[in-house]
């Protein structure tokens, strides 16, 4: 009897030792994306499972997927730098600049949104970038690395020359877009200029008095930008390419529902994420035309040639731009 005991002891505690196993050996994808509807598609991609679904059709069972929301990209590129995520689903600014900081380390997978981002301003003297003057301060979410701030330096360089990219630097002021808003609304706050992304653009030029569009994303690259990419290391993307092909599946099927059915993805991104937006307020939204949501990567390779053609004629730049850079080159010139 006793060792009928031990026999039985003996293969429940292999059966569990091999179940422990299997539940390690399960994939983990841990996905890093900014908060905002910029990034809507990920939340209704969680809240469908879609991923884990498409890496079961590809034949990868038992995936799970971890996502982990950031206030900016630059924290979750360093994330991902450290090998806390896997994949980053941010802005192509931020993909570039890892790019390049990595020699060319990084694999973009696929494009989620290109939805616009405008430059809106309370004063009524400022009606283009060129009335600025050197004490007009804009609120971008990220001094000098953001969209918005690397938008207002091609901005400045179409208005002033190539050698005056620089120009609107100064006034750039970092605020998140709430603040801003807040800022906005406050007829005594100095920065009466907000560069903002949906759904302070509406918000802005509805309830600001004066409130005006100067320009916008689609006015300075005569195109739609891509605001939210998703991308990873290359080494990630050679060890688990069923995972990133199931990332880019799911993004393509959740983006094929959100014109047809805006209703649904506003309750899902709702439920999922901590914006406190009125459903009404964001199926409005997501019925405007220049809402973009799709795959196919918008306006970045204008993005690149202009940050390639930067940092080649001036090497000092890397040092002036980004702090946490290491080993930072002189130039990006393979950068498109």
């Amino acid at each position: 009897m006793m060792e009928r005991r031990r026999l039985v002891a003996a293969a429940a505690a292999a059966t569990l030792h091999a179940a422990a196993s299997r539940a390690q050996a399960r994939p983990t994808l841990r996905i890093a994306r900014i908060q905002g509807i910029n990034f809507l598609p990920t939340y209704l991609m969680q809240r469908r499972r879609l991923v884990e679904a498409h890496a079961e059709q590809l034949g990868l069972s038992g995936a799970q997927v971890e996502w982990i929301d950031f206030t900016g990209g630059g924290n979750a590129t360093d994330s991902m730098l450290a090998g806390a995520v896997d994949v980053v689903n941010a802005g192509p600014g931020n993909m570039l600049l890892l790019w390049d900081r990595t020699r060319g380390g990084v694999k973009g997978i696929v494009s989620n949104s290109a939805l616009p981002a405008t430059l809106v301003s309370r004063d009524p003297r400022l009606k283009a970038v060129t009335d600025y003057g050197p004490n007009d301060r804009i609120a971008v979410p990220t001094v000098l690395v953001s969209t918005q701030a690397i938008l207002l330096e091609i901005a400045a360089e179409r208005a002033y020359g190539a050698d005056q990219w620089r120009h609107f630097n100064t006034n750039a002021v970092q605020l998140g877009h709430g603040d801003a808003y807040g800022a906005m609304m406050n007829p005594s706050h100095e920065v009466r200029s907000h560069f903002a992304s949906p759904p302070f653009i509406t918000r802005e030029l509805q309830n600001v008095p004066g409130a005006h569009v100067v320009t916008s994303s689609s006015d300075i690259l005569g195109s739609p930008l891509s605001t939210a990419v998703m991308f990873t290391t290359t080494r990630f993307a050679e060890q688990q390419p069923v995972l990133v092909k199931a990332v880019a599946a799911a993004s393509a099927e959740v983006i094929a529902t959100i014109r047809s059915d805006p209703e649904q993805a506003a309750r899902d991104y709702l439920d999922t994420s901590n914006d406190r937006m009125v459903q009404a307020e964001l199926v409005a939204l997501l019925g405007l035309p220049d809402m973009v949501f799709g795959v196919k990567p918008e306006g970045t390779l204008r993005f690149a040639e202009f940050l390639n053609g930067s940092v080649k004629n001036l090497g000092r730049y890397a040092a002036s731009w980004i702090a946490w850079w290491p080993n930072r080159p002189s130039s990006r010139a393979a950068l498109t």
